[in-house]
């Protein structure tokens, strides 16, 4: 039977993200990488919202990929596993770039004046549109990263031969709980510099533990009778989370590998995972489109929101309200709308979506 509270888990915390990025976009904290602060506020308290997500939401995607992986594998040879997930992850995160996300690339080089630096350096037009090319990458980080997870599940699947698997199902409670220690110790490792969401160990604990550990319905089934504990435990720790370092940059270190954002990344997925699991486990025609777009939603919602904060942010041209509303709904607008029409055009399909052609 298909775990609807999967798809249920994708949709939403994709419209987190989303709505994240409208605040990231225009944030008072020097958090790099959108336009900044546009009000003339001393201190922008309504972007507490980033602080009480950031930490969580792309490791529940990892773990929901995880345990998407072991459904898939279950299912499907070691080949064929491959083949999909390069389609849908690799094709579009590489090609896709130089088919249509250098679009996303200007857009964001133009936001922080990247053009203008690089002119004046000297630097030749063949240089400069590679390095849009690779702007253009944004959020397709997640991809990028998950696509290599998958090539070292199968590597390490033909070593452990299922045993921990086995050992896996037999997870009790309090063991997943001291999980969160070698979670901690991934966040030290393997973080690339500069580019801070490339955080390799860290995500990579997550995408494990969700094939090896909460892909098996045992488990889940121990997890969802302490969901409301859970739900509270997880919603305090954000909300400390949010009360010691706002102010602070967040998404780098050595705030993203303190034992508290640890501790935040780990509460909120399995909060996530066991409420979903306990009482979002449902399907009705609003679920199952939403399901059915969040992948669009994902890959294209940014180059709404920075499209908006280009032409009308930075020009001043609308009052600050009014850029945070039409950024959110270009999210919706451009997520939706470039998925309707570039899931049917020819080449492109493949390319930026991983959508092959039909027979």
């Amino acid at each position: 039977m298909r775990k609807h509270y999967l798809d249920n888990i994708r949709w939403i915390t994709v419209v987190i993200v989303v709505i994240y990025h409208v605040f990231y976009m225009y944030n008072a904290e020097g958090i790099l990488g959108g336009l900044g602060q546009i009000t003339e506020l001393p201190v922008q308290y309504y972007d507490v919202y980033q602080y009480l997500v950031y930490p969580w939401f792309m490791p529940v995607l990892f773990v929901v990929s995880g345990i998407s992986a072991r459904l898939s594998l279950n299912s499907h040879s070691d080949k064929e596993f491959i083949k999909f997930r390069s389609l849908k992850l690799l094709v579009p995160s590489t090609i896709g770039l130089f088919a249509f996300q250098f679009v996303q690339g200007y857009v964001s080089m133009s936001l922080g004046g990247g053009f203008e630096g690089l002119a004046s350096a000297g630097v030749s037009k063949p240089v400069i549109y590679l390095i849009m090319v690779a702007s253009g990458s944004g959020v397709l980080w997640y991809m990028h990263l998950l696509w290599i997870y998958c090539m070292m599940l199968v590597v390490i699947r033909k070593i452990e031969k299922g045993k921990l698997l086995t050992a896996g199902s037999k997870t009790p409670v309090w063991f997943i709980a001291l999980l969160v220690f070698p979670i901690w110790g991934a966040a030290q490792i393997l973080n690339t510099p500069i580019v801070s969401v490339y955080r390799i160990a860290f995500y990579f604990i997550f995408f494990m533990l969700g094939y090896y550990v909460l892909s098996n319905d045992d488990v889940i089934e121990r997890l969802k009778k302490i969901a409301i504990p859970l739900i509270v435990f997880a919603a305090a720790v954000c909300v400390t989370f949010a009360a010691i370092n706002f102010g602070d940059n967040y998404a780098d270190k050595p705030i993203n590998r303190s034992f508290l954002y640890s501790l935040d990344a780990y509460a909120g997925s399995l909060a996530m995972l066991s409420g979903m699991a306990r009482f979002g486990d449902f399907s009705g025609p609003l679920s199952k489109w939403m399901s059915a777009h969040s992948f669009g939603l994902y890959v294209f919602h940014y180059l709404g929101i920075s499209s908006v904060a280009l032409i009308f942010a930075k020009t001043g041209l609308l009052p600050a309200p009014a850029c945070y509303i039409l950024s959110l709904l270009a999210g919706f607008i451009f997520g939706y709308g470039l998925y309707a029409v570039i899931s049917r055009i020819p080449f492109f399909r493949w390319a930026v979506l991983g959508i092959k052609k039909e027979k």
